[in-house]
């Protein structure tokens, strides 16, 4: 009984901040253990947090820090309401005792930052973007992310930061296909319980402050950020689209359609928002280029034959012989010394080649135009041939010689097919190159255009 009073104590100086009071019922240390263990709606520090009372919570997180990882019936932690409520030290105070909780997840799936980003709370959502990178990449429900969710709730301000800090988010899509372009377009209306709904189907443009957001937020995306305007969702459909589809043709659909601009159909439109090939091209690469580094870098320490373990350069009578050697010397590089100096050659080009590009890749330069991309695919070609020779070298070296007539043509064939497919994805690559630019300066190419149609389609699968 009189522990039930303690802790209804307890809650009450929680409650109403009352200092004095909180830290002589602390006096017994065993008391926020035993409400941890028997209040299972929310804690004392969740109290506190809800109303705000930052020596409340500091006085409690001094006693128990293990209270900062508690959730409440919503399964939300008491940085979840600091989040939610705006309470910049709280919220400092609360990521010092148990940083993890900026992961956590309530009832309805959101982390803390989350909460701050929907409710505008710029300063909470700038720390926790630093403090926790990975809680702003964390997908929400069908798909959506945190810049989604900005847009939802017409928090431009919390958009801005958080695109600054998660560029590579800008063109993610829902699993509607939508962008957060598409969402500011058909800009959502704050109906019952909160909740946000599209009302048969068209933007609230009605409403004066969804107008004035919605125009904002997407003169934002297509002014000041490389966000890709002409993508289209599941449907096909581009946010111009989209803003062809509302009825009203009033001042701010006017505005909006000036921002997006015209339709842009052609590939040389997909060219100048490069964003998805860029990031899928730059990845593959890559990969491939650690590949063959560490390939390269293999049969370079370990080469074909092995090496000398020993030091030869007298005979047992003293006399020098004729092809001395020490232990630690590749035995190809005597025995095979033409088929050495290829390997070694061609081995060397290749660890070049995928240093060098892993190197540009990873130095934070602006790759943003195909170009870019195209060079870099032809430095992982000269890598992928060099390794071949590298590999046909030490074959060589490791075959018995009465198998080396056969090898010979299968070396020979291998390396004529080789160059005629190398040679034939340069030059489709090659005629890419020069169509696409030639279609951006407004020259009509030869192909009729069913031909035509099909090239770029096949164009637009490639950038999905």
């Amino acid at each position: 009984m009189l522990g039930e009073v303690a802790e209804k104590k307890l809650y009450d100086a929680a409650a109403k901040g009352n200092a004095q009071a909180l830290r002589d019922l602390l006096k017994d240390p065993l008391l926020l253990d035993r409400v941890s263990f028997t209040c299972s709606n929310k804690t004392p520090l969740h109290v506190a947090a809800m109303h705000g009372h930052l020596p409340i919570v500091q006085e409690i997180l001094r006693q128990n820090r293990q209270l900062a990882e508690e959730l409440d019936s919503q399964k939300s932690s008491a940085l979840h309401i600091a989040s939610a409520k705006g309470y910049v030290e709280m919220v400092n105070e609360l990521l010092s005792a148990a940083p993890d909780m900026c992961l956590s997840r309530d009832s309805q799936g959101r982390n803390p930052l989350h909460l701050a980003a929907m409710k505008g709370h710029v300063r909470i959502l700038a720390g926790l973007v630093q403090t926790a990178p990975l809680a702003a990449r964390e997908k929400l429900d069908r798909g959506q992310n945190v810049l989604h969710l900005c847009v939802k709730h017409r928090q431009l301000e919390s958009l801005r930061i958080l695109v600054q800090n998660l560029s590579e988010l800008l063109n993610a899509e829902d699993d509607d296909g939508d962008s957060i372009l598409h969402l500011a377009v058909r800009f959502k209306q704050v109906e019952r319980k909160g909740e946000m709904n599209i009302a048969n189907n068209y933007t609230n443009l009605h409403n004066p402050e969804a107008k004035t957001k919605s125009m904002q937020t997407v003169q934002y995306l297509v002014e000041s950020t490389n966000i890709d305007k002409d993508a289209k969702n599941c449907k096909g459909q581009t946010p111009l689209h989209i803003l062809e589809q509302i009825p009203a043709d009033d001042r701010t659909k006017a505005a909006i359609r000036e921002f997006l601009g015209p339709p842009l159909c052609t590939s040389s439109s997909r060219q100048t928002q490069p964003a998805k090939w860029l990031t899928r091209k730059r990845d593959s690469i890559m990969v491939v280029a650690i590949l063959i580094a560490t390939m390269a870098f293999q049969a370079g320490v370990n080469p074909a034959g092995g090496f000398w373990q020993d030091n030869l350069t007298q005979d047992s009578q003293g006399n020098p012989v004729p092809n001395p050697h020490m232990a630690g010397e590749a035995v190809m590089a005597y025995n095979h010394p033409k088929v050495f100096k290829i390997l070694l050659k061609s081995n060397t080009v290749a660890f070049v080649s995928s240093l060098s590009t892993i190197l540009l890749l990873i130095s934070g330069l602006p790759f943003r135009r195909r170009l870019f991309m195209w060079a870099l695919m032809a430095i992982m070609w000269l890598a992928v041939t060099s390794i071949a020779v590298s590999y046909a070298a030490a074959i060589v070296v490791v075959t018995p010689r009465k198998y080396k007539e056969s090898l010979g043509h299968v070396i020979w064939t291998g390396i004529t097919v080789w160059w005629i497919v190398m040679g034939a994805l340069l030059a489709v690559n090659t005629l890419r190159l020069i169509s696409r630019w030639l279609q951006s300066k407004g020259v009509k190419l030869w192909p009729p255009k069913r031909f035509r149609n099909f090239i770029e389609h096949h164009n637009s699968n490639e950038e999905v």
